[in-house]
């Protein structure tokens, strides 16, 4: 038996291949499906079921494209409804994979489909559990992505109290616990760095497995203090249900070459967005006007989810030469799936083009430090949470995630000043704006990190957020 975590850290998600006696089971595989068959192939073994633990929100699956290319059966759990062909599973049902078997234990509460699955090894003794978006390391599946008609969070998260009780919670302390997403996921509020463990230790350290938690008890942790989805949610999850476009044709189109006239007229003819990729030390030196700076050198998908609006988007690339099919697939891995081209040569051959180029003004935390002693405004862009434990007095919280709701908050005039933690971020909102027309806006370098070593009066108080 061979159990492989593939982690990808842009998206902190989780996908697993195993292997047994020849047969293979691929649990949450991501859009690019290439590298599984690969696995496969080369150990003389055949890709045989391709398990979803629920409709997944974050990210597109690359379940659709798996079972076309190896005829693998897609499993999905009980009440599951799909517009391609899947096998939904009944509770506690029993699949075979060479010498052991994947048992489904419904876990509704994340979602109402969502299916924890139960390897068993050759011995028939519990091994590990695939636990998707029930069970974290840490933490749980916020209980608000699936709610429609009258079911409320509150509803779905007494589901979970109920699956993680009946389900998971009886199972050995020694049982292997794979989750679907590591800390950086918006599919819980505080997971952990880990991204393997066992029940016992999270019936030890995580909040929602307490024994003598009651319900009421449960439900009011789990819902409190969660932020609203990303806006791409919901398309991704309409996606996974409903299938997509081949990743081969979507890779085929977004790798197309443009010379800079050709560039400039599909930008031009396709009302298309130019998304900018490289580090933000090359961008804010110049950059294509109105061009939206996302690097890749972040957590590049969930970005582009949370700030361009229309997953149908027309795309125009600016990358660093050689990162071209890498952004393409990324940018797919979150439902981006129409980019158009990049700009051949990169950057540099706009500017040898002769043709217009802008800049992001840039300076250092100790600049701030005394712009500030002449009532200099400022804005934090980082996270509630980041904000909450310490932050710069008289600074309100304006998250990135929430900057295209609060541009109306922004001098058109007066200077101002933007930071993040360390200056990732804060470049990504100062293109923003500075596509939205405001030219007044001053990036922070090297972000809180930096101001920390400066004499700029902090606290660890809540101010008012910006936040309505």
């Amino acid at each position: 038996m061979k159990i492989e975590q593939i982690y990808t850290g842009c998206l902190a998600q989780g996908a697993y291949y195993i292997e047994s006696n020849g047969e293979v089971a691929i649990i949450d595989p991501l859009r690019e499906v290439q590298p599984y068959i690969e696995r496969a192939e080369k150990n003389n073994a055949v890709v045989k079921y391709i398990f979803e633990t629920h409709f997944h929100a974050d990210f597109v699956s690359g379940h659709v494209t798996l079972a076309e290319k190896t005829g693998a059966k897609i499993i999905y759990g009980p009440t599951a409804k799909t517009s391609f062909e899947a096998y939904i599973a009944s509770d506690e049902e029993v699949f075979t994979l060479g010498n052991i078997t994947i048992t489904a234990l419904h876990t509704p509460g994340h979602t109402l489909e969502s299916t924890t699955y139960l390897l068993k090894d050759e011995n028939g003794k519990d091994h590990a559990i695939f636990s998707g978006d029930t069970l974290f390391l840490g933490d749980v599946g916020r209980p608000d992505l699936a709610q429609k008609g009258t079911i409320t969070q509150e509803d779905l998260a007494g589901m979970l109290f109920d699956s993680l009780r009946t389900k998971i919670m009886p199972l050995s302390d020694d049982v292997i616990v794979y989750p679907a997403h590591g800390a950086g996921s918006a599919c819980g509020k505080n997971l952990s760095k880990e991204t393997v463990g066992t029940i016992g230790e999270q019936k030890k350290t995580n909040y929602a497995l307490r024994a003598d938690m009651t319900k009421q008890e449960f439900v009011k942790e789990v819902t409190d203090g969660l932020l609203p989805p990303p806006e791409y949610f919901p398309l991704n999850v309409k996606l996974n249900k409903e299938g997509y476009a081949s990743i081969d044709d979507v890779l085929a189109q977004g790798t197309q070459s443009l010379s800079v006239n050709d560039f400039e007229r599909t930008a031009n003819e396709n009302d298309a967005l130019i998304l900018d990729v490289r580090h933000q030390s090359e961008f804010i030196k110049g950059f294509i006007p109105q061009s939206i700076f996302i690097g890749l050198g972040g957590t590049f998908a969930p970005w582009v989810g949370a700030l361009i609006k229309d997953i149908h988007q027309p795309i125009l690339l600016v990358t660093p030469e050689g990162k071209e099919e890498e952004t393409v697939t990324r940018l797919s891995r979150v439902g981006f799936d129409n980019v158009l081209g990049y700009l051949k040569g990169g950057f540099p051959t706009w500017k040898e083009a002769g043709k217009q180029v802008d800049q992001i003004t840039s300076v250092d935390a100790a600049t701030l430090s005394k712009a500030m002693s002449n009532n200099a405004i400022v804005f934090d862009v980082r996270k509630p949470g980041e904000y909450t434990s310490e932050h710069i007095v008289n600074v309100a919280n304006t998250p990135l995630d929430y900057l295209n709701e609060h541009l109306s908050e922004f001098p058109t005039k007066e200077k101002f000043y933007i930071h993040c933690a360390g200056g990732y971020r804060s470049v990504i909102a100062a293109s923003i704006l500075k596509a939205r027309g405001f030219h007044n806006v001053i990036d922070v370098a090297g972000g809180y990190k930096a101001i920390k070593e400066t004499e700029i009066e902090r606290t660890a108080y809540v101010c008012p957020s910006t936040i309505k």
